[in-house]
């Protein structure tokens, strides 16, 4: 599975997408406006959402527009607060997805019952309010129509804004959950991981932001393990520091990154650390897959707390963590492990022209 965003769609058209290795498609994004009537961030959306299913459909596989986003959950918290308000909404996501030809729908709202983004609409009883959106739109939808959401590495919150210790209700109603095990630690002086595997050194001041702990806390709540998907990032955060190692509470020419956007600090695809120089591939010995060793003045380390790898150059004074193939394949591994549904990445076109990361996911989920 991965996302799909629409602005990528000039250098990573719909038709490019390697449906040999995606099942699921989730278009980002479609937003909510104050009067719960969906609509697009630009005006090219609507035909690269058609685009996107037909390039799907021709090849046997399923799409699905994502509702919300870091900056489109503005008004989730309204529009599921009323039963008026949910029945606009619920009619609005059934005319967008016969409209598209939809397979689905998914929802990244984040977060309820927190603000997530400054501006965004809160209220206490979100997480109650937004299952009885689910169970009305999952009554109003063919059975064969699937219904998803982004989340947090923590359940839904209660009305006290804890952890809810019962989620069995949503997992009636959602075909299945997108954990969002990335942005743990983004740009900083003292850089962390982006999206640790677990806690290995049991010293995090995030113990609960981890692939592990989030799939645990998610099951303990009652959100079955076969209806769970990791969410895994194709990018990682690129931080002008001295540190040598990530924080877990956390001679030759060197290359001055730019972060995606051109800021000197931010996100940046796996396919711009290999694009800017600072990663180069080789042949693994098994032939699988392709391993990506350091260059420009860039060295790698692997961080065992967290099982990722990071970058560092100390003349440009840069430190990039990240996931490669390594620690992607054993994210796939972990997922297969536990039984989980499979994963999901944000976001397709960081991957490699060669598809390096998504074959690394693969081999870990059916290979090993």
């Amino acid at each position: 599975m991965g996302y799909y965003p629409y602005w990528v769609s000039l250098t990573f058209p719909p038709e490019k997408i390697d449906f040999t290795k995606y099942d699921w498609v989730d278009f980002a994004f479609v937003t909510l406006n104050q009067t719960y009537q969906l609509s697009f961030e630009d005006s090219t959306c609507p035909d690269l959402l058609r685009r996107t299913v037909a390039a799907a459909h021709a090849k046997g596989k399923y799409v699905k527009a994502s509702i919300g986003g870091w900056g489109g959950s503005q008004y989730f918290s309204s529009a599921v607060s009323t039963d008026s308000n949910r029945r606009v909404f619920v009619q609005e996501v059934i005319r967008m997805i016969q409209m598209y030809g939809l397979d689905g729908v998914d929802f990244d709202w984040e977060y309820p019952g927190h603000e997530g983004l400054a501006g965004n609409q809160v209220n206490p009883a979100d997480s109650s309010n937004y299952l009885l959106f689910l169970q009305l739109l999952r009554a109003n939808l063919p059975r064969q129509m699937k219904i998803t959401a982004a989340t947090s590495q923590t359940p839904f919150t209660d009305n006290n804004g804890q952890p809810m210790r019962d989620v069995s209700a949503f997992a009636l109603v959602l075909d299945w959950i997108m954990i969002m095990n990335y942005d743990v630690w983004q740009s900083s002086s003292t850089p962390g991981a982006n999206a640790p595997l677990f806690d290995g050194c049991h010293n995090s001041t995030q113990p609960e932001a981890s692939a592990a702990s989030a799939v645990k806390q998610w099951g303990q709540a009652g959100f079955p393990l076969k209806k769970q998907v990791l969410g895994v990032p194709y990018y990682g955060y690129l931080s002008n520091s001295n540190a040598t190692r990530l924080r877990t509470r956390a001679s030759s020419p060197t290359a001055l990154l730019v972060a995606d956007g051109g800021a000197a600090q931010g996100s940046i695809s796996f396919r711009n650390l290999v694009n800017q120089g600072a990663l180069v591939a080789s042949s693994t010995s098994d032939g699988r897959r392709r391993a990506f060793t350091a260059s420009s003045g860039f060295s790698r380390y692997w961080d065992q707390c967290s099982a990722t790898p990071f970058l560092r150059s100390q003349a440009s004074r840069q430190l990039v963590s990240y996931d490669d193939p390594e620690s992607l394949r054993m994210k796939g591994q972990f997922a297969k492990k536990m039984g989980l549904l499979g994963t999901n990445t944000w976001e397709m076109s960081g991957d490699t022209a060669q598809n390096d990361l998504v074959v690394a996911l693969m081999d870990g989920l059916f290979n090993s």
